[in-house]
């Protein structure tokens, strides 16, 4: 009876071996697939950002939710965060959570400045928005994107930080919390270098 059992362990631990085994055989072309589709959307971001870190911003005037016009080069002289975002965007309505917080707040009373760009959305919608969300920062509306288009051709959200002499620092797209640390180490080292 003991020898049975014991045939019949190990037969069990041999078969959970070849399980264990096939299942790694089948996911490894699996994971390298997920890497070359990492490499396609890198290339692809790569191909559809306008502007490269070092190159100067395009300048570009927006009309803000409040009625005010903007222009980018009047912000010359401080380091400037330009982000692109729509409502029906979750990675977006995502980022502008923390924005108060940790950008808007954080970097209050020094040379910075931040500009949100709805791209491709009416007033009245982005202002719904707004409102539902209590969002305080500015915030400028590219209906037709212009001047998205000035920057980029797919994918939000974007951001783009300029320094103080309106060159482009550094670009992210999309959101997740180690972007998002990374981005504020950006603009603390963009507004600390002179």
């Amino acid at each position: 009876m003991a020898t049975k059992r014991n045939g019949t362990t190990k037969l069990l631990i041999l078969a959970a071996l070849v399980v264990i085994v096939g299942l790694i055989i089948w996911l490894l072309p699996s994971a390298q697939a997920q890497g070359g589709n990492q490499q396609n959307m890198d290339a692809a971001i790569a191909n559809s950002t306008l502007v490269k870190v070092g190159d100067k911003a395009p300048d570009f005037t927006v009309e803000m939710l409040n009625g005010t016009v903007l222009t980018l080069s009047s912000l010359r002289g401080k380091v400037v965060l330009v982000n692109f975002w729509a409502t029906w965007c979750p990675p977006c309505r995502e980022e502008l959570k923390y924005v108060q917080k940790d950008i808007v707040d954080r970097f209050a009373g020094r040379d910075f400045a931040f500009v949100a760009i709805s791209r491709g959305e009416a007033r009245a919608k982005v202002e719904a928005f707004v409102k539902e969300h209590g969002y305080k920062f500015p915030i400028a509306l590219d209906p037709q994107q212009t001047t998205y288009k000035l920057f980029a051709s797919n994918y939000i959200p974007r951001n783009f930080l300029i320094d103080r002499n309106g060159k482009i620092a550094f670009f992210g797209v999309g959101y997740d919390a180690e972007e998002f640390k990374h981005l504020i180490s950006e603009i603390e080292k963009t507004l600390n270098s002179k």
